[in-house]
């Protein structure tokens, strides 16, 4: 059985390396991708402060469907270059915005979200969605949290299929 340890690291790259090597304890034996999705999601939730909301959107039909997540209800469909999402996607690269007001096209789910990160998932050479992290808190997100959450996504993607 799984249990959720508290992360007690100041420094964030520890923190994460910590929370990946969780995250491969968790995700260990099942490679069920929703399944392995939403426990992402869930130790996400509850391991890193000042969230609103974290989860995935998966590409199906050339545009991005909503996945498993936590939080409040959430956009369902995002079409590809549209918001956050919408741009790691189209670009596949991670994008960091302390601002979301402030970000031009910008899909306001949550009026409380301030700030957002969103990491495209990508395996052999394949989108198949984006990880997705939003804020009630400007300028939440840094380098260290966009490198910890890639390592996260290619836990992630090493044991899904």
């Amino acid at each position: 059985m799984f249990e959720l340890k508290s992360i007690d690291c100041p420094d964030k790259a520890e923190a994460y390396a910590e929370l990946t090597g969780q995250l491969q304890a968790l995700l260990h034996g099942e490679r069920d991708f929703i399944a392995n999705y939403a426990n992402t999601a869930a130790l996400l939730w509850h391991s890193l402060p000042d969230l609103n909301w974290v989860g995935f959107y998966r590409l199906l039909d050339g545009q991005l469907v909503l996945g498993p997540f936590q939080g409040k209800p959430a956009c369902v469909r995002i079409q590809l270059g549209k918001g956050v999402c919408g741009t790691a996607a189209a670009t596949r690269k991670t994008v960091l915005v302390p601002d979301v007001h402030a970000f031009p096209g910008h899909i306001a789910c949550d009026p409380d979200s301030c700030s957002e990160i969103v990491v495209p998932l990508i395996q052999n050479g394949k989108l198949l969605g984006v990880l997705d992290l939003d804020s009630p808190k400007l300028g939440r997100f840094d380098t260290a949290d966009r490198a910890g959450l890639e390592k996260i996504a290619a836990a992630l993607l090493a044991s899904s299929e």
